[in-house]
């Protein structure tokens, strides 16, 4: 069953999620996961990309691909109970898209954050 996927949205929680020290570099994004909060089954996600991906349209660029794969991705492979942080790579605005999706996929599965 499909969760709906809530979002991080201050910085505060980026931080926690980042100090969770859970993270894999894949080649089309980096993905960090942390336990949830108080809530048990739900799933939240946070998207950033740097400066150094480049001005804003790319950065906006990158995050958007990044919303619509953890829209097609997470409701399905996400186990619920975790905050997760998507960031933007070079490779993020590159890379075909079906590939980005597997990079979260794996990256969720390395992490042990996949449902079983």
């Amino acid at each position: 069953m499909a969760r709906p996927i809530g979002r991080l949205k201050r910085r505060a929680e980026f931080l926690r999620v980042a100090d969770a020290r859970r993270k894999w570099a894949a080649p089309g994004l980096v993905l960090q996961v942390a336990t949830a909060e108080g809530q048990d089954d739900a799933i939240r996600v946070g998207f950033t990309a740097t400066k150094r991906l480049g001005g804003a349209v790319v950065r906006n660029r990158a995050k958007r691909r990044l919303r619509a794969a953890a829209r097609q991705v997470l409701p399905t492979h996400a186990a619920p109970g975790h905050d997760l942080v998507l960031i933007g790579r070079n490779e993020t605005l590159s890379r075909n898209f079906a590939d980005l999706a597997l990079d979260l996929r794996a990256a969720l599965a390395k992490l042990k954050a996949a449902r079983a």
